[in-house]
């Protein structure tokens, strides 16, 4: 079941760091005896292409910036299409744009059903949820709708307009 119906974004992404970002997010689809392998390295491309990567299929960690390294991490959680997925600071060490790429792409899979709880300590990146739940102590003080809640898409127009301008 943790392979096929949950997605894990580690917040040191760990990739193993001999194998090239394909193989990398290949690497859940191994323990499917269903999926071939030429299925396994397809869903690994459209997962890369899904985060931005598809110029870096071929590049070991080592080759890649940290913020390309946690969208490796990230494509590799989707590649098994998760019900849920669980991520943890997935956005922390990537450039506001990335991030709100990461969010549209996570408001997407939540549109179409899936359940996504991440953690963050960024309040933007909160704002973007449809609600919160803050612990503190290992306690949960506080599970909130979050109210003036962000949309992706409409966030990144504004970066691309203020760009622009």
């Amino acid at each position: 079941m943790r392979n096929t119906k949950i997605g894990f974004i580690f917040q040191s992404y760990n990739l193993l760091a001999r194998t090239t970002a394909i193989e990398n997010v290949e690497l859940p689809l191994l323990y499917n005896p269903k999926i071939s392998t030429k299925e396994r390295r397809e869903r690994a491309v459209e997962a890369l292409i899904k985060v931005g990567l598809e110029s870096r299929l071929n590049h070991i960690p080592s080759e890649l910036s940290g913020g390309q390294q946690q969208r490796v991490a990230i494509a590799r959680s989707l590649v098994n299409d998760p019900v849920i997925l669980l991520a943890d600071e997935a956005t922390g060490n990537l450039d506001t744009k990335t991030s709100y790429e990461v969010m549209e792409l996570f408001q997407e899979l939540n549109d179409k059903d899936s359940t996504i709880g991440f953690v963050t300590h960024e309040d933007d990146i909160a704002q973007f949820s449809k609600r919160t739940v803050v612990l503190k102590d290992g306690n949960i003080i506080s599970d909130k709708e979050v109210e003036n809640r962000f949309f992706a898409t409409e966030e990144l127009a504004k970066l691309k307009a203020a760009k622009n301008h």
